[in-house]
C-alpha cells in the first residue's frame, strides 16, 4: 500500500484564497494525495479572556477575536476551494476544531481529524466520528492515558504520532512511538505528522512502516504566521513526495535473498 501523502495547508494562507489556491498548486505539482485545512469558529474558540486581547498583525492592530476571523474563510471561500480542488484533481479535508466545523465540514469530505489539542473533547469526538466515514487524530501533547481515551472514544481510522511544538526538537521527535502504535492498536492505521526542520525524521517514519505522512506546507518560511517555520516550502515538499516513493521502490520484500537481474552482469565478470 502506498504511502499517503498530506500537505497541510493549515492556516498559512494568511486568509487570502489566492495564497490557499497557489499551495494546492505547489501539492499538485509535488503529488501529494491530499491538502488539509483548518476549520473554526473563532466564536467558540477563542476563550472569552483572549477575544478582546490587541494583537500586532501584518493588517494592522486587532483584537485575537478579529484576528482568528481575519484567517477564517468563509463558506463562500471553501465552496471556491471545493471547486478549485476538483479542478486540480486533488482531494482535500481539514481538521474540526469545534462541533459548529464537523457540521460544516460534514458538506465536504468524508474525512475529518481531531487535531491534538482537542483529543481531550469528548464531545467533539463524538460528533465528528459519527459524521465522516474516515477519522484521523493526532497524539501531540497527549500522555498515554489521554490517547487511550481518545482512541476508545473515537475509534478511529488513523492515528497520527507527532510532537506539538513548532518547530519540534529533533531530540524530542521520539519515532519509536510509531511502533509503539502499531503494536499497540494492529487494527488502525498509523501515520506520521512532522513538525520538524528538514525532510529525513519523515522520511525514516516511512521506513518505519507508516502509511499517511502530513506536514505543514508553506510558499516562504519567511512569512508572517505562527505554523510558517515549521511548514516545508515547495521544494521541500516536491523532494519529500520522490523521497517517499523512492523509499517504497526500495524496500523490497521478505524472504530468502534473490540475485536481481541488475547485478547479472557483474555476477558474470566478477565470477566468470
Amino acid at each position: 500500500m502506498s504511502v499517503k501523502v498530506v500537505a497541510e495547508i493549515g492556516i498559512n494562507h494568511n486568509g487570502d484564497i489566492k495564497i490557499a489556491k497557489q499551495l494546492i498548486d505547489v501539492a499538485v505539482v509535488a503529488g501529494c494525495d491530499y491538502v488539509k485545512f483548518q476549520k473554526r469558529n473563532p466564536d467558540v474558540c477563542v476563550p472569552e479572556e483572549q477575544k478582546e486581547v490587541i494583537r500586532e498583525t501584518p493588517w494592522g492592530d486587532m483584537t485575537y477575536l478579529e484576528y482568528k476571523y481575519r484567517m477564517e474563510f468563509d463558506e463562500n471561500q471553501y465552496r471556491e476551494i471545493d471547486a478549485y480542488c476538483k479542478l486540480r484533481k486533488i482531494k482535500w479535508f481539514a481538521s474540526v476544531w469545534d462541533e459548529d466545523s464537523v457540521k460544516f465540514m460534514k458538506r465536504y469530505s468524508n474525512i475529518m481529524k481531531i487535531p491534538s489539542a482537542l483529543i481531550t473533547n469528548d464531545s467533539l469526538i463524538y460528533q465528528a466520528s459519527e459524521s465522516c466515514s474516515y477519522l484521523m487524530m493526532s497524539t501531540g501533547m497527549s500522555d498515554e492515558d489521554e490517547i487511550e481515551h481518545a482512541v476508545r472514544i473515537a475509534n478511529p481510522d488513523l492515528i497520527f504520532h507527532t510532537n506539538s511544538a513548532y518547530p519540534s526538537p529533533v531530540e524530542d521527535l521520539n519515532l519509536n512511538y510509531i511502533n509503539w502504535l502499531k503494536e499497540k492498536y494492529p487494527d488502525k492505521e498509523i501515520g506520521y505528522s512532522g513538525h520538524e526542520f528538514g525532510l529525513i525524521p519523515t522520511c525514516a517514519a516511512v521506513v518505519m512502516g507508516v502509511s499517511w505522512v502530513e506536514r505543514h506546507i508553506t510558499l516562504d518560511r519567511t512569512m508572517w504566521g505562527s505554523d510558517q517555520m515549521a511548514s516545508v516550502e515547495p521544494h521541500g515538499m516536491i523532494k519529500l513526495v520522490k523521497y517517499i516513493k523512492n523509499i517504497e521502490k526500495s524496500m523490497g520484500t521478505k524472504g530468502p535473498r534473490e540475485v536481481f537481474p541488475s547485478e547479472m552482469e557483474k555476477r558474470e565478470t566478477l565470477r566468470g
